[in-house]
């Protein structure tokens, strides 16, 4: 496994598989919390934290307990199962070290654990077949593309805030044109074909 081999797959999965744009994953936390930029930033490391511990997790428990065991077909049950897992110790550890940051993610942070993109990135270290460091890299990749996209949304949303817009277009309205733009600008980086 040669170091262009990560970087391609953490490429793919940061800019041209985004999971945001271009896989519609994530999209309750990428609509709920990209009002501020500081919670956008906060609410994506907690989610690469979730998604490298999860994608390691279930690497090992895919390839030493499921595979050998022939139990394979248990493994959405057992992602899920690990991901609540890691995000109420996180929840946890976050309420008592920053009780604002807690209070700012709201619903959010207990929603990382049914947040499609970090069980996403575990079903798709499993289809591509990916090493241990592979799929760390790939969650790495997948997790700063969705801080990425986060920021900038945040901070395209905060200047929009001061924006003399027509009062039909506030809010989740002119979010989701945003988003739309924002899709289209990343679906070029995937090719033509």
């Amino acid at each position: 496994m040669n170091s262009s081999n990560l970087l391609t797959i953490f490429f793919t999965l940061a800019i041209v598989q985004n999971f945001i744009v271009a896989q519609f994953l994530g999209l309750c936390p990428f609509f709920g919390v990209t009002k501020k930029l500081s919670d956008s930033i906060s609410m994506g490391m907690a989610l690469i934290l979730v998604m490298v511990i999860s994608a390691a997790a279930c690497w090992l428990i895919t390839y030493k307990l499921l595979i050998p065991y022939d139990m394979l077909y248990m493994n959405v049950v057992v992602y899920i199962l690990v991901i609540a897992t890691l995000v109420q110790i996180i929840e946890m550890f976050v309420k008592r070290t920053n009780a604002n940051l807690y209070n700012a993610f709201g619903i959010y942070l207990p929603l990382i654990t049914v947040n499609c993109a970090v069980l996403g990135i575990t079903l798709i270290n499993l289809r591509e077949e990916f090493s241990l460091i592979q799929s760390i890299v790939a969650a790495l990749g997948g997790g700063f593309g969705f801080i990425l996209i986060m920021a900038i949304m945040a901070g395209i949303r905060e200047k929009l805030e001061l924006a003399d817009s027509p009062k039909s277009m506030r809010g989740l309205p002119v979010a989701i044109f945003v988003a739309m733009m924002l899709g289209l600008t990343f679906f070029g980086f995937g090719g033509i074909g």
